[in-house]
């Protein structure tokens, strides 16, 4: 393809997102986007749209453990974790996020997203098949897709259809993933089910936590509020950079999986460590979850607030969503709130796993009730309006 013929191909496909009403951007916010009351004028907007669910990542604690990596260690691990790039702080923090989940062994990975890659890429492997939930996050997805071996996905959060897909493959090593506290629907997964069916088929249950670290349990997940921590045929992953307000991700298991991964996790070997004052940051940012349970019972407190406001059922985690009639509906929804001082984020196709457009509007326990409220009856009124218009 030429040049111009690049241009062209680039020219249709935005002609196509925006005829869709998927056209995304990085939107630049003003300042004083962390905290403020909904007075008008210049006040300082609420953010209800960011993944920081405790409030952590500004706080003074986990800032000051950063700090005191960066000038320890620099800004870089300098190199993957099998040559120099395994710091102290790299051990600490796993550590810490087993002393959080009650898992036997940690992994700290560079994202999330890689922790997610490296499980499923590293468990799968020649003569293996991999089964989704179908609403698991992209990153697992991916994973699958890049594991190179069959995968296929099962009906959401439904263990009798994931019991029909394994009978079907009875004889073979499955991995089957899924999420336990899902970000679009809000719901938990049913994790006890799920994992008795994967034992009675001898397979493996990969768990992303990314949404239950820091809201259910009283913070340790939900695998812990339900009691299957060290459970036989169970592998944690999650993200540092939700709940714990940092960056990185991590896969929890028996030292056996641990070992497994440390030699043969692409996402893992070839990439550099994680940031020291990142893996800091972290490392602190659990232990306070751990000491505090106080902090996963506000951001339900606040889920409940949002919720009754947007005539909605609380969802199980931070993030609770409103659907929206259109992509268009919410996009322009999200928009006028932001004009009026409240962040909230934005699902739309392909995003969505049921092609529904909503609002994601995101509990966070640093905030204020009263603004929470308030900022709950602004959204409700926004969206009606929008709803009304796309009607």
């Amino acid at each position: 393809m030429t040049a111009s013929g690049w241009e062209a191909w680039l020219a249709e496909r935005a002609d196509l997102r925006r005829a869709r009403g998927t056209v995304r951007s990085d939107p630049v916010l003003r300042e004083g986007r962390v905290q403020g009351s909904l007075d008008g004028g210049g006040a300082p907007v609420l953010d209800l749209a960011s993944n920081d669910y405790l409030g952590l990542s500004q706080d003074p604690r986990v800032i000051a453990a950063a700090h005191t990596a960066l000038d320890r260690y620099g800004a870089s691990a300098t190199a993957s974790r099998l040559v120099t790039g395994t710091l102290p702080v790299h051990r600490e923090l796993e550590a810490a996020l087993c002393a959080l989940t009650g898992q036997p062994s940690a992994l700290a990975f560079s994202t999330g997203y890689a922790a997610n890659l490296g499980a499923l890429t590293a468990l799968s492997g020649r003569g293996a098949e991999i089964l989704l939930d179908a609403h698991a996050h992209a990153s697992l997805h991916d994973a699958a897709r890049m594991s190179r071996v069959p995968h296929a996905t099962f009906a959401h959060s439904d263990p009798v259809d994931l019991d029909r897909e394994l009978e079907r493959r009875a004889g073979s090593r499955v991995l089957v993933a899924v999420e336990s506290i899902y970000s679009v629907l809000g719901d938990a997964a049913p994790l006890e089910e799920l994992l008795e069916v994967c034992a009675r088929h001898d397979a493996l249950l990969v768990v992303d936590e990314a949404h239950g670290i820091g809201v259910a349990g009283q913070g340790r997940g939900l695998v812990a509020a339900l009691g299957l921590t060290g459970a036989a045929g169970l592998v944690l992953t999650m993200t540092l950079s939700k709940a714990l307000g940092s960056q990185g991700g991590a896969v929890l298991a028996p030292p056996a999986v641990r070992d497994h991964l440390v030699n043969t996790a692409r996402s893992f070997i070839f990439d550099t460590g994680l940031a020291p004052a990142a893996a800091a940051a972290a490392a602190a940012a659990a232990g306070i979850v751990a000491s505090d349970a106080d902090l996963a019972g506000r951001v339900r407190t606040h889920a409940e607030t949002i919720a009754e406001a947007l005539a909605i059922e609380p969802a199980a985690g931070a993030v609770q969503s409103l659907p929206m009639p259109s992509p268009d509906a919410a996009v322009a929804a999200c928009l006028a709130l932001r004009e009026r001082g409240v962040l909230v984020g934005c699902f739309r196709p392909p995003s969505v796993p049921d092609g529904v457009s909503r609002l994601r509007v995101t509990a966070r326990a640093d905030l204020f009730p009263a603004d929470v409220a308030a900022a709950a009856r602004l959204i409700a009124e926004v969206a009606a309006t929008h709803c009304g218009a796309a009607a």
